[in-house]
C-alpha cells in the first residue's frame, strides 16, 4: 500500500499542470535571409545570447556527450545521485581537497532555475529538494531539454542553440562529434577555456575534450573518420564576429514583433543577403566618390514584385556613422517625394478618360484658381505629349491633369493606397502634385509595385510567414497601368553612370526633387524588382546637388547595372497583355486622329470607349486666291485658287512658339462664312444605327448583342472615325462596318467623322432587358 500511495503521489505530481520550464526566461532572436543565411542573433533582455531548441532538434551526439560527461545515470536517478553527493562531501569537507559538488543534471537545472547558492551544505540540501521537485513535476525529456537551453557556454552565451550557432555557425542538430564533445565540457568551466580574442581552444579545454573522447571510445563505437577529426584545429567564433546584415531591416522587424515574444526564436525574412551586400557596396562606393559634392547619406529599398518581399533595405549610407545619424531608418521616414508621384497622376488621367499617352498638353503659363505653378527650369515648352510631359517632369501639365481628376482624386488615390498621416485634401490642394505631401520609401515602393502588378495593390512582406494577399485590391485598370509603364520606359537614362552599355532589361523609372533641394529621388521598375533610391540629409538640410536626375539617378542605375551583371539570367516577369487596349494612328502635332493634311503621324495606345480622341484640327486646308493671297470664298474657280495647309494653334501656344524664337506662320484672316476651310465633298451619311430609334438588347446574351455602325462616304474618304458621346470607339475603312456593345441604358449621340473632318451624327436610345 505504501508503494501504491507513493506511485499515486508521483503520478499526481506528474499530471498536475505546471508551467513550462521556459516560462519567464528571455530569449534571443535569430534572423535568417530567404536562403537560410544567418543575418543576426540578438541579445535577450538580460544581455545574454539564449535560443530555445527542442530536444528533438539537438544532435544525438551532443546529448550522449552531455550525459557521458555530466550524468551517466540521468535516466535512472530520482534527481540526485547519493554516491556522487557522498563522494563530493568527503573530498570537499573531510579530506580538505578541491571543492566537488556531485550534482546531477537535474540538480544543476534546479540551481539555475531557482538561482540557488549551493556552496554551503544548506544550499546543497535545498538544491537536492528542488531537484526532487523537478523530477516529480516534469518528465526526464523536459528536464534534459530545459538544461540544454539554460546551460552556460562561455562569455554571455547560454543554451546549446546559441552556442552552436555562434561558435560553429550551425544548428545543434548538425554538430559533429568534436563539436559536440567541446560543448559538453564547456558548462563545467565556461569562463576560461576559450581565448576570447581568437576563439581558439585553450589547452585546458582541449585536454578536457580529449579526455571525454577517450571515455566516449570506451562506451561507443568510433570509426577512423571520427578519430581523424580530432587532429584538425578547432576554433570557436566569438560573438563579436557574428554577422549583422541589414541592421535597419532587422530593427524594424524587431519593433513590429515585440508583442510576439516566446520560445519561437527563429525568424525567416524575405531579405536576399547577396543583394543586400551588393547594394551596400554600391551605396558605399557612390558616397565615397561624391562626398566632395556634399552627398553623405543615401537610402535604398529593393522589393520583389512577384511576392512583394523586401529583398534589400539600406536605411542609411553607414549604420555606425553618428555624423549622418546612421541608425535612422531612411526607408521608413516621411519625406517630400517631389515629382516621383507624377506617374500616378497620368495613370489616373488615363483611367478616367482625361488623356492617352500621346495627348497634347499645354506647357504654358497657367493659373488654377489662386495656384500658379512653375516648372523646375522656369521655362515653357508649349505643346508636349503626355509622355514627354511626364518624362521631362513638367509641372504645369501634371497640375492640369490632376485638376481634371474625379473619383478618385489624386489625394483620394493616395489615401486608398495606404499613404499614412496625411492632412486634409484642402490642406494640400493641387500642390500635392508637386510633392506638397510626404511619403515613405516603403509607401512609394508599394505604389510602383502596383504599376508592375497591373494596378493591384499589395502590402510589403518582410517575413516568409507574412501571408500573400489573396483578395486583390485593384486601384488602377490593367490598361492604365500598362500605358503608364510604357510612358516611363521611354525615359532616357542619364549618361554619367558607370556602365558602358545600357541594361538589357527595360527600366521604367522616374526622378523627383523636393522643394529646397532637400531630397533627391529615383524610383523605378526593372526585371521583377522595384528599386527606390533616396539621397539627402536626415536633418533636412538642403543642397543644390540634391536633384533627382543628377544625384539619385546615377546611383539608381549603378545598382541596376551591378544586379544585372551579377544575375545575368534575371528576366522581367511575364504578364498578360491587357485585353482592352488598342493601338491607333494619330497626328503627332495634336495627338488626335490623322487627316490627309497631317504632316507627321505616329501611334498611341488607347482604351476604346474611355480614352479621349478626336479628329485632328491643327492642320487645316485653306483656299487662297492666287492673285491676292487672301482667303477665297466659295463658290471657287479652280483656276483662280490654290489650297494651302496652315497650322491652327491656340493663342497661348502661339505665344510660346514666338517667345522661343519659333513663330508659326499665322493663318490668313478669313472673312468667309465657312471660315475658308476646304469642305468640298459630301460628309458621311450614317445608315446604321437608325435615327431616333430605341434599340432593345437582351442582357442574357452576355455581350453577344451588338449594334453595327455603318456609313455611306464620299469617294475621297478612306477612313471613318466613330464616336459615342464624344468618346472614340474606333475606326473603319470607308463603307465598312464597326460593332458597338452598349453596357448601360440611356440615350447616346453617335458621330461619324471622315478623314477630311466632315461629320454626321444622330441620337439613339438603348434599352437593356433581362
Amino acid at each position: 500500500m505504501a508503494v501504491f500511495l507513493l506511485a499515486l503521489i508521483v503520478l499526481a505530481c506528474q499530471l498536475w499542470p505546471h508551467p513550462p520550464l521556459s516560462q519567464g526566461q528571455p530569449f534571443s532572436s535569430a534572423y535568417y535571409d530567404r536562403e537560410g543565411i544567418l543575418m543576426r542573433i540578438t541579445l535577450a533582455n538580460d544581455d545574454r545570447y539564449r535560443l530555445w531548441t527542442p530536444l528533438e532538434q539537438v544532435s544525438p551526439l551532443a546529448v550522449k556527450s552531455l550525459l557521458l560527461h555530466e550524468d551517466r545515470w540521468f535516466y535512472l536517478n530520482p534527481g540526485f545521485n547519493p554516491y556522487s553527493l557522498m563522494r563530493g562531501f568527503w573530498r570537499s569537507y573531510v579530506t580538505g581537497g578541491k571543492m566537488q559538488g556531485g550534482s546531477t543534471i537535474t540538480m544543476q537545472l534546479a540551481r539555475m532555475h531557482w538561482h540557488l547558492n549551493t556552496r554551503t551544505p544548506a544550499g546543497k540540501i535545498m538544491q537536492v529538494m528542488r531537484a526532487v521537485q523537478l523530477e516529480l513535476s516534469y518528465s526526464k525529456h523536459d528536464i534534459l531539454e530545459a538544461y540544454l537551453n539554460a546551460a552556460p557556454y562561455g562569455r554571455n552565451i547560454e543554451s546549446i542553440g546559441a552556442a552552436s550557432l555562434i561558435y560553429f555557425s550551425k544548428a545543434p542538430k548538425d554538430l559533429t562529434l568534436p563539436e559536440a564533445l567541446t560543448l559538453a565540457v564547456l558548462p563545467q568551466s565556461p569562463s576560461y577555456r576559450i581565448d576570447a580574442k581568437t576563439g581558439v581552444l585553450g589547452a585546458a579545454l582541449t585536454q578536457a575534450r580529449n579526455r571525454l573522447f577517450q571515455r566516449w571510445q570506451a562506451h561507443y563505437e568510433t570509426d577512423s573518420s571520427q578519430i581523424s577529426l580530432f587532429r584538425l584545429p578547432l576554433a570557436l567564433r566569438q560573438p563579436e564576429q557574428m554577422p549583422y546584415i541589414a541592421p535597419h531591416f532587422i530593427e524594424q522587424l524587431r519593433q513590429q514583433n515585440q508583442q510576439f515574444a516566446g520560445t519561437d526564436t527563429r525568424t525567416d525574412t524575405t531579405i536576399d543577403a547577396g543583394l543586400q551586400r551588393l547594394i551596400e557596396r554600391q551605396v558605399s562606393a557612390f558616397i565615397t566618390r561624391n562626398e566632395s559634392r556634399g552627398i553623405h547619406n543615401a537610402a535604398v529599398l529593393l522589393v520583389d514584385t512577384r511576392d512583394m518581399g523586401v529583398r534589400s533595405l539600406v536605411g542609411s549610407a553607414d549604420y555606425y556613422n553618428r555624423d549622418i545619424q546612421g541608425q535612422v531608418n531612411g526607408t521608413n521616414a516621411k519625406r517630400s517625394p517631389g515629382s516621383a508621384l507624377k506617374p500616378f497622376i497620368y495613370a489616373l488621367g488615363m483611367e478616367q478618360g482625361v488623356l492617352h499617352p500621346m495627348t497634347i498638353l499645354k506647357d504654358v503659363p497657367s493659373a488654377f484658381g489662386a495656384y500658379a505653378p512653375e516648372n523646375f527650369d522656369r521655362r515653357f515648352l508649349g505643346p508636349v505629349t503626355a509622355t514627354d510631359a511626364l518624362n521631362f517632369s513638367r509641372n504645369i501639365p501634371a497640375v492640369y491633369v490632376a485638376s481634371q481628376l474625379r473619383q478618385p482624386t489624386f489625394y483620394q488615390f493616395l489615401r486608398l493606397s495606404g499613404v499614412a498621416d496625411m492632412a486634409s485634401e484642402n490642406h494640400y490642394g493641387l500642390s500635392l502634385v508637386l510633392g506638397g505631401g510626404e511619403v515613405t520609401m516603403q509607401e512609394l515602393a508599394k505604389l510602383y509595385a502596383l504599376l508592375a502588378n497591373r494596378g493591384v495593390l499589395q502590402p510589403l512582406r518582410m517575413q516568409k510567414t507574412d501571408p500573400q494577399q489573396t483578395t486583390p485590391v485593384r486601384l488602377l485598370s490593367e490598361e492604365a497601368s500598362f500605358m503608364t509603364l510604357d510612358m516611363l520606359r521611354q525615359h532616357r537614362r542619364p549618361g554619367d553612370t558607370l556602365a558602358q552599355a545600357p541594361s538589357s532589361l527595360p527600366v521604367y523609372w522616374k526622378t523627383g526633387t523636393s522643394w529646397g533641394f532637400r531630397d533627391a529621388w529615383s524610383v523605378g521598375i526593372f526585371g521583377p524588382y522595384v528599386l527606390v533610391v533616396w539621397e539627402g540629409n536626415f536633418d533636412s538640410k538642403g543642397n543644390n546637388v540634391f536633384v533627382g536626375a543628377d544625384a539619385a539617378a546615377p546611383l539608381f542605375f549603378n545598382i541596376i547595372d551591378s544586379i544585372t551583371a551579377s544575375y545575368p539570367s534575371l528576366q522581367e516577369p511575364k504578364r498578360p497583355f491587357p485585353k482592352g487596349l488598342k493601338r491607333v494612328d494619330i497626328c503627332l502635332a495634336s495627338g488626335d486622329l490623322p487627316t490627309p493634311w497631317c504632316q507627321q503621324k505616329g501611334k498611341t495606345w488607347f482604351i476604346p470607349g474611355k480614352s479621349p480622341i478626336k479628329v485632328d484640327t491643327v492642320y487645316r486646308p485653306v483656299r487662297l486666291d492666287k492673285l491676292t493671297g487672301e482667303v477665297a470664298c466659295p463658290p471657287y474657280e479652280e483656276e483662280e485658287t490654290r489650297t494651302e495647309v496652315f497650322e491652327f494653334w491656340p493663342s497661348d501656344l502661339a505665344n510660346v512658339f514666338a517667345q522661343a524664337g519659333l513663330p508659326k506662320r499665322k493663318p490668313p484672316v478669313n472673312h468667309c462664312k465657312d471660315e475658308g476651310v476646304d469642305v468640298s465633298g459630301n460628309p458621311p451619311r450614317i445608315t446604321s444605327p437608325l435615327k431616333s430609334t430605341t434599340y432593345t438588347l437582351r442582357q442574357s446574351q452576355q455581350g453577344r448583342d451588338r449594334i453595327s455602325f455603318n456609313a455611306v462616304t464620299d469617294a475621297d474618304s478612306k477612313t471613318v472615325y466613330w464616336f459615342v458621346d464624344d468618346i472614340y470607339l474606333g475606326s473603319s475603312a470607308s463603307k465598312s462596318a464597326i460593332d458597338w456593345q452598349p453596357i448601360n441604358n440611356g440615350q447616346y449621340r453617335i458621330r461619324a467623322v471622315d478623314d477630311h473632318g466632315r461629320a454626321d451624327s444622330r441620337l439613339v436610345s438603348i434599352e437593356i432587358v433581362n
